[in-house]
């Protein structure tokens, strides 16, 4: 199986920064993209960024110029930096990842797993 440890989450005033990671472990070959997506009471879950295995990156235009993503391979781990923080940005963060699970033998599936979730509250 896989699992898809999150970390980094809290509470943080206005301006501030934090960063989350998220860590892939399991019966893994190879991950495509990695992404997080966050989820805001009463809200439906919006993508915040994305990045490819070669580490193009896709943002939405609220997090644009303030937050970051990147990816260690290495690790199987993303990380999305994120700055300048407004009350706006709280909301349960999710990450994502596209990738094969090793099966039997040479045997692989591809599939997305999602982690569990990790708050993130800007507030004074």
């Amino acid at each position: 199986q896989v699992q898809l440890a999150e970390s980094g989450g809290g509470l943080v005033p206005p301006g501030g920064s934090l960063r989350l990671s998220c860590a892939a472990s399991g019966s893994i070959f190879s991950i495509n993209a990695m992404g997080w997506y966050r989820q805001a009471p009463g809200k439906q879950r919006e993508l915040v960024a994305t990045i490819s295995s070669g580490s193009n990156t896709n943002y939405a235009d609220s997090v644009k110029g303030r937050f970051t993503i990147s990816r260690d391979n290495a690790k199987n781990t993303t990380y999305l930096q994120m700055n300048s923080l407004k009350a706006e940005d709280t909301a349960v963060y999710y990450c994502n990842a596209d990738l094969w699970r090793r099966l039997i033998g040479l045997s692989r599936v591809r599939s997305v797993y999602w982690g569990q979730g990790t708050q993130v509250t800007v507030s004074s």
